[in-house]
């Protein structure tokens, strides 16, 4: 089983999944006054096929069952590093992507494809 947040990183300049991305994903905690403040959670990186899916334990085990709640989760993906690793110059060293976690019985994933100077993203299956 895999874990209930996945995701899958592909570099668009080479039509390759980007291997070795850096991942971290937080949590939002509810602040007073203005401050967004997201805890980190889990820490990952992307395997040879550009996918990591094995961020948090799957959904059955006591552990991530009392750490995921429903709400607003940030996933960090260092792309800078996975950049200089292939002597590329990027103008992004990180994407952050904050979603809403609404129904625990379903799968998120996030797709994320990258260049050195673009990145888009959608909810993926």
């Amino acid at each position: 089983m895999k874990s209930p947040i996945t995701c899958h990183v592909l570099d668009t300049s080479t039509g390759r999944p980007a291997q070795g991305v850096i991942i971290k994903l937080q949590q939002y905690e509810e602040t007073e006054g203005d401050a967004f403040l997201f805890t980190p959670i889990a820490k990952g990186e992307t395997d040879f096929d550009g996918r990591c899916t094995d961020l948090l334990p799957p959904i059955t085990s006591t552990e991530t069952k009392d750490l995921l709640k429903p709400g607003l989760y940030k996933m960090i993906f260092r792309t800078k590093e996975y950049f200089d690793s292939q002597c590329v110059k990027t103008f992004y060293p990180w994407v952050e992507i904050t979603f809403e976690l609404s129904n625990l019985s379903e799968h998120y994933h996030i797709p994320l494809l990258i260049s050195p100077y673009g990145f888009t993203t959608y909810r993926g299956s």
